[in-house]
C-alpha cells in the first residue's frame, strides 16, 4: 500500500471512529436524562397511576411537535395494554375535536416547556369540562403545570443535540415515563397475555400470543381409545381421525399413553400374527408429551420441535385429553 492509500485508509478509520464516538455520546446523554427521571420518581407517579385507574372514560393524550409524536406513541401503548386511549393534536382541540371528549375522560398533556400556545389555549376548556389532568413537562412553574392535577417532571439537564436545542433526551424521557405509566397500569389492572392477544389480533405479534385453545381440534376430532381396545379398534380410530396416532385412556378417561403408526408397525414385527390378541395398553408408548389449553401456541411449537413430534395432545386438570394440535394447525394459524 502506498503512502497515499495509507493516508486515505487512516482518514477513513478516524472518520469512522469519530462517528461511533459521536453516536455513543448521544446515547450516553439520553441515558443520563433517563437516570435523572428515574431518580425523581416519587408519589407523583403513584398519584398519576391512581388517576388513571379511576378514569371511567378514555385517556386523551395531547401534545404538539415532537411532544405530539411522543404522545401518539404513548396513546397507542395505553390502548394496546388495556387502557382506552387516543391521541388528539393540541391544535385540533380548537377545531372540533373537543366533541370527542366527555367529562369521564382524563387528559395526559405533554409539553417540555409547558408553555406551548396550542396547549395553553386548551387548558381552560378542558378544566371547564371537569377533566383531571396529568402533565408531562420539564417546567414545574409553567402554565400547564399550574392547571395539572398531577405533574410528572421529565426535565433533563442536557439534550443530545450539540446545540442543546433539538428535543432528544427530553422526548426520550417523556416517552419512557409514558411507557412506565402504561406498563404499571396494565399490571395493576391484571391485564393478561390473553387480553394482549385479543387487542393484537393481526400481525406477527398476534400470532405469537395465540393460545392453544384457539387453534386446537377438540371433541370427536380427538383420537382416543381405552386401554383394553383391540388391534382392529386401534387401527380404525387412527384411520378415521387421520392424524397418524391415537391417545390411550384408562377407565377414568385419564391419558396413559399414545399409539402411533410407528408403534403399530413395531408391534406387528414383535408379535406377528399374535398382534390381534394384543390390547392398546400392550402397544402404547407411555408418558406422551402434553400441553395445557391455556398455553401459548408458540410453546406448543417449541415442545413439538424439541421432541421431534408432529402432534401434541391437550389435557385438562384431570389429565384427560380434550384436544389435539398438529403442525398443520400451527401453520394454518400463522404460528409457523
Amino acid at each position: 500500500m502506498n503512502k497515499s492509500s495509507t493516508a486515505i485508509a487512516s482518514a477513513a478509520n478516524q472518520a469512522e471512529h469519530n462517528i461511533i464516538e459521536l453516536a455513543k455520546q448521544v446515547l450516553k446523554t439520553e441515558i443520563a436524562g433517563l437516570n435523572e427521571v428515574l431518580a425523581r420518581l416519587d408519589y407523583n407517579f403513584e398519584a398519576a397511576i391512581e388517576l388513571l385507574l379511576h378514569c371511567e372514560g378514555k385517556v386523551i393524550v395531547t401534545g404538539i411537535g415532537k411532544s405530539g409524536h411522543i404522545g401518539n406513541k404513548i396513546a397507542a401503548t395505553f390502548a394496546s395494554t388495556g387502557t382506552p386511549a387516543f391521541f388528539v393534536h393540541s391544535a385540533e382541540l380548537h377545531h372540533g375535536d373537543f366533541g370527542v371528549i366527555d367529562n369521564r375522560d382524563l387528559v395526559l398533556a405533554i409539553s417540555t416547556s409547558g408553555e406551548t400556545n396550542e396547549i395553553k389555549l386548551a387548558l381552560d376548556p378542558l378544566k371547564r369540562l371537569g377533566l383531571k389532568m396529568i402533565a408531562l413537562t420539564g417546567n414545574l412553574n409553567s402554565t400547564l403545570a399550574k392547571y395539572a392535577d398531577v405533574i410528572l417532571n421529565v426535565s433533563v439537564t442536557e439534550e443530545a443535540c450539540p446545540f442543546n436545542i433539538a428535543p432528544t433526551a427530553s422526548t426520550t424521557a417523556a416517552l419512557a415515563i409514558g411507557d412506565a405509566l402504561a406498563i404499571v397500569l396494565m399490571q395493576r389492572k391484571g391485564f393478561t397475555v390473553k387480553d394482549f392477544a385479543r387487542s393484537h389480533p393481526g400481525g406477527s405479534l398476534g400470532k405469537q400470543l395465540l393460545t392453544v385453545d384457539t387453534i386446537m381440534r377438540s371433541g370427536e376430532a380427538v383420537p382416543k381409545v381405552k386401554a383394553g381396545a383391540d388391534y382392529q379398534s386401534i387401527l380404525k380410530e387412527i384411520e378415521n381421525k387421520k392424524l397418524g396416532f391415537t391417545a390411550v385412556c384408562d377407565e377414568q378417561e385419564e391419558l396413559i399413553g399414545v399409539i402411533t403408526d410407528g408403534d403399530l408397525r413395531r408391534a406387528i414385527m414383535k408379535w406377528n400374527k399374535d398382534i390381534f390378541g394384543q390390547k392398546a395398553k400392550d402397544i402404547m408408548t407411555n408418558s406422551p408429551k402434553t400441553i395445557r389449553a391455556s398455553s401459548l401456541a408458540v410453546e406448543a411449537l417449541r415442545t413439538m420441535e424439541q421432541y421431534t413430534i408432529a402432534d401434541l395432545l391437550i389435557t385438562n386438570d384431570n389429565h384427560a385429553p380434550i384436544g389435539v394440535v398438529d403442525l398443520k394447525d400451527l401453520l394454518k394459524a400463522g404460528v409457523i
